[in-house]
Order: structure tokens, then C-alpha cells, then sequence
């Protein structure tokens, strides 16, 4: 798993309809990286079978190493439910735009 750096908070592009309405495609949120979720947080994983792709899903449960992740628009998004567990890289707690405010 590649980390995300050192610093303390990064910023992130959303994209996709998977966690509208809570999030939209082109928000911009910020990420606290290696945070520790818990149940019904906000948070930036990967799965091993698409190593190259980050999603934003919300954390449900911890499933052995990693977390079981859901889209908040079920009908929008591919998650844990077909992918099993993910790795979780850090936890959004911010939306810089358009609507500034913390996120939940």
C-alpha cells in the first residue's frame, strides 16, 4: 500500500456519484491521512484488486485487515459488497468546495 505522504491533511478531487449526496463529483474535500475511521466515517481507500484506484466510500465495519466500505448512493457505487474489504488511507473530514464544511 503506498502512502500518501507525510503531510498532515491532503486535498482530494471527489469524482464519481458514489457518495452523493453527502459528497458530489468535482467536490474538493480534505483527507487526514492514516487516521483511524470508525463506523460511519467518511474515508479515501484502495482495494488490492484496482491498486491504482482510490475511492471515497463510508466505513461500515473492520473485516480483517482491512475495512468493509459503502457508497452512501448504493445504486452508484461499486464497494466492498463486490470488491470485499479495502484498505483504508485516510479519513475526510473537510469540504474546501463548493460548500465549505465538515463532512459526515
Amino acid at each position: 500500500m503506498n502512502s500518501l505522504g507525510r503531510l498532515p491533511w491532503r486535498r482530494l478531487l471527489v469524482r464519481g456519484p458514489s457518495m452523493a449526496p453527502t459528497l458530489r463529483d468535482g467536490d474538493v474535500v480534505l483527507v487526514r491521512p492514516r487516521a483511524r475511521p470508525e463506523p460511519g466515517s467518511v474515508v479515501l481507500v484502495r482495494w488490492p484488486q484496482r491498486p491504482q484506484q482510490l475511492s471515497v466510500k463510508r466505513a461500515v465495519c473492520r473485516e480483517g485487515d482491512g475495512w468493509r466500505v459503502v457508497g452512501d448512493n448504493a445504486a452508484g457505487s461499486t464497494d466492498s459488497r463486490e470488491l470485499g474489504p479495502a484498505a483504508v488511507l485516510g479519513e475526510v473530514r473537510w469540504r474546501l468546495w463548493p460548500h465549505p464544511g465538515r463532512v459526515r
